[in-house]
């Protein structure tokens, strides 16, 4: 028998762990016959939305996105995808579309158990540049280029690196043996998930062992380090805020 008071999660005041032991359901107007865990947002403390649907049968997500933009990336299984009520195209999985502000969406689900991760933020206009457009992508590694000369690490970037984004989506991989070359300190904000392996994350000098379905909050300077552990490359694909001023003072 397991003891209930047992979990891995952990919420700081600068970062959290979030294993999908603790997940309790919620209701989002207009996502219908669907399980919708909120893993990450606002009222930690964090700047952007990160969410887990899990579809059923004849499952919709249907709405309008206003000021946030949203990225809807399948995690598994595939569901029909209609955007501005035009752009429609079937999404399976390790396959994603990024849903600009303003615009109409409409998921729909023929199976049983498709898993759509997404990430939300609150778009902010630049002068001088069009808001982007509706982007469709997937996951391949052989567009991830090696990170910081190290043959173990590789990053694909799934938005273009262009100023009219203030995010970005990335998969990071790790073959058997890699890690980060330093501990991060930086003034980008994260939200993740990993989608293969496991993995140790240092965060803010709290050491934690992580697993394929469990997420990661990270607040702006909380110092980060990560290394793969198993036989298995180590996968996740995190959120980060770019490209905007950095104060507004």
């Amino acid at each position: 028998m397991e003891i209930s008071a047992l979990t891995r999660s952990v919420v700081k005041r600068n970062h959290a762990i979030i294993a999908p032991d603790g997940y309790i359901n919620s209701n989002v107007p207009g996502w219908t016959n669907c399980t919708v865990n909120v893993i990450i947002n606002e009222q930690m403390g964090a700047r952007l939305c990160q969410t887990l649907v899990t579809l059923r049968a004849g499952g919709r997500l249907e709405g309008r996105t206003q000021a946030s933009q949203i990225f809807f990336y399948v995690v598994e299984g595939e569901c029909e995808v209609t955007i501005g009520g035009v752009q429609q195209k079937l999404l399976t999985q390790g396959q994603f579309v990024y849903v600009p502000i303003e615009q109409e969406y409409q998921f729909r689900n023929h199976f049983e158990g498709t898993r759509i991760l997404t990430f939300h933020k609150v778009y902010e206009p630049l002068a001088g540049q069009a808001v982007p457009n509706v982007i469709f992508g997937e996951r391949d590694l052989a567009k991830a280029p090696v990170y910081m000369n190290d043959e173990a690490l590789r990053i694909q970037e799934l938005l273009p690196n262009e100023l009219g984004f203030d995010m970005a989506v990335n998969i990071f991989t790790y073959s058997t043996g890699g890690h980060l070359p330093m501990v991060e300190t930086h003034i980008m904000e994260h939200g993740l998930m990993y989608l293969q392996g496991q993995a140790i994350y240092m965060l803010d000098n709290e050491w934690y062992p992580v697993k394929q379905g469990d997420s990661i909050w990270m607040a702006p300077y909380c110092q980060q380090w990560a290394t793969a552990m198993g036989q298995e490359n180590s996968v996740y694909i995190y959120y980060k805020n770019v490209n905007r001023f950095p104060t507004a003072i």
